[in-house]
């Protein structure tokens, strides 16, 4: 256990105000969340977020050692001198979404493998996948690289192709939906269809349908959060196991969304196409639906 200490010289600051202006330029719900774990103490006190310090007062914030996540791995498609694609396990989290996160990440398995971003939670990380999502997925060795393929996809010139399997039947086999995305007001964490949101475009194709569900390719022309998820919700048919805009599915233990495939241009140049094959479980998934 290491720990900071800050004097206060100001009356009445909430303490989460005062370290996020002194401390590491973090944003005051990082310190509240700090204040919940009761790693922040005033004179040797732990105190909530929203404590008034007085001058002098003597903040000091107790941060755990870091986890040892050397143990770890997530396998390897391709490696080169400049990117690694990986076949990303559900479960495991793309990068911490700020501040320390004791948990396996797929930032924590780059940081040693990468000379890009390594002080910041995203090391190497170019795009992210959902925890509950599994498959292929590019990290970048080096910063030049990281621009590379970043401007490969903001210019929507990397092709992704997705599996899924969703409730019920799509009323039609193919199709190109063009919904808007935005952030849900009422669920600041989640999205949903809207007139106001940003140009989303998914285009579909059902592969195999059984009694209860379709089988289907997704290939999202656009890149918003949860894109995939959220316009087969909107049509009334989530994908199984997204107990978001869906419902979770105990016999499955996961939500059936898996990136199969990622194509895309190597800094050396070279159009490539990346495939990660359908995991273990989803397969033994689809046999129980046979």
């Amino acid at each position: 256990m290491s720990n900071a200490q800050f004097t206060a010289e100001t009356e009445g600051e909430r303490v989460d105000a005062f370290l996020a202006r002194v401390a590491d330029e973090r944003s005051r719900s990082f310190w509240q969340k700090r204040c919940e774990q009761d790693d922040v103490l005033v004179n040797d006190k732990p105190v909530k977020a929203s404590h008034k310090l007085q001058v002098g007062d003597t903040v000091k914030v107790e941060t755990p050692d870091p986890v040892d996540f050397s143990g770890e791995s997530i396998p390897i498609l391709y490696e080169d001198d400049d990117i690694i694609v990986l076949n990303k396990p559900a479960g495991i989290l793309t990068h911490a979404k700020g501040g320390e996160l004791p948990e396996f990440t797929v930032a924590e398995f780059m940081r040693t493998r990468t000379t890009d971003g390594i002080d910041t939670n995203r090391p190497g990380i170019v795009h992210r996948l959902d925890r509950g999502t599994s498959g292929v997925m590019v990290a970048a060795k080096n910063s030049a690289a990281k621009r590379w393929l970043q401007k490969q996809f903001s210019e929507r010139n990397v092709k992704k192709t997705y599996i899924a399997l969703v409730e019920g039947h799509l009323r039609q086999g193919e199709a190109i939906l063009r919904l808007p995305i935005e952030r849900n007001p009422k669920k600041p964490q989640t999205f949903r269809v809207g007139a106001n949101g940003l140009s989303a475009e998914t285009a579909y194709n059902v592969t195999q349908s059984y009694s209860k569900y379709d089988l289907v390719e997704l290939k999202p022309h656009t890149g918003r959060t949860h894109q995939l998820r959220v316009h087969m919700s909107y049509l009334g048919n989530p994908i199984v196991g997204d107990s978001i805009y869906g419902h979770p599915d105990k016999a499955l233990g996961r939500m059936f969304l898996h990136a199969y495939q990622l194509e895309l241009t190597l800094p050396s140049k070279l159009r490539t196409t990346f495939t990660a094959p359908m995991p273990d479980d989803l397969e033994a998934y689809l046999a129980t639906l046979q």
